[in-house]
């Protein structure tokens, strides 16, 4: 088994890192450089044809591309701690929250990303009014998930989860960005501290 990691600020590859550092998972990796453009390297788009990172490839030469689909095949390998839940309760509820943060947050940050980051500056169709359009989007949806975190420890419940994993990820990427949470937010903030404070945030 081989996993296929690009190093921070590469949100999706750190999904993976964090989640298998929680459950005391060794995977062998190999660093793909997104800035040296390798993951659209021929033997590595002949693994995942959408050019992107992470993969993991097993052992039998199947290849898992997408992190949360990694993130699946790793809690079904090695089921303790849970982190997608184990009532049909918490896994509907750790399901809805990660859908939030992928459908609410991520789009537009990374909308912000690829029309106004420098690091972008070469992409092609870039269109930086719609950039810059989306910014007050990330402003709400942070603002959304302090009003979600109000009483709660967790996002999804009293148990760090994978959705914690994706909105970790995902708000550490919009600061990278250049976008700051909301001043307000004091439930967000808190728990961001309380969810970076894990040893496994450092992966």
């Amino acid at each position: 088994m081989l996993f296929y990691d690009s190093p921070n600020p590469a949100p999706n590859p750190r999904r993976v890192r964090i989640f298998a550092a929680e459950k005391g998972i060794e995977l062998p990796m190999q660093e793909v450089s997104i800035p040296k453009r390798e993951q659209k390297a021929p033997d590595f788009v002949a693994k995942n044809p959408r050019g992107q990172t992470p993969i993991l490839e097993l052992d039998d030469g199947t290849v898992i591309a997408e992190s949360v689909a990694i993130m699946r095949y790793l809690e079904a390998e090695h089921p303790e701690p849970p982190l997608f839940g184990t009532s049909s309760r918490e896994i509907a509820e750790i399901e809805m929250w990660s859908r939030r943060v992928e459908m609410i947050l991520m789009p537009p940050v990374g909308a912000v990303w690829v029309h106004t980051h420098p690091f972008t500056a070469a992409l092609p169709g870039r269109n930086a009014d719609w950039g810059e359009s989306n910014r007050p989007r990330v402003a709400d949806a942070m603002r959304f998930f302090d009003e979600s975190l109000d009483g709660r420890d967790y996002l999804a419940g009293d148990a760090y989860s994978a959705a914690d994993i994706l909105l970790l990820t995902t708000v550490d990427f919009a600061k990278f960005v250049g976008l700051e949470m909301p001043e307000e937010c004091g439930n967000l903030a808190a728990w961001h501290a309380r969810v970076s404070a894990r040893p496994s945030a450092a992966a």
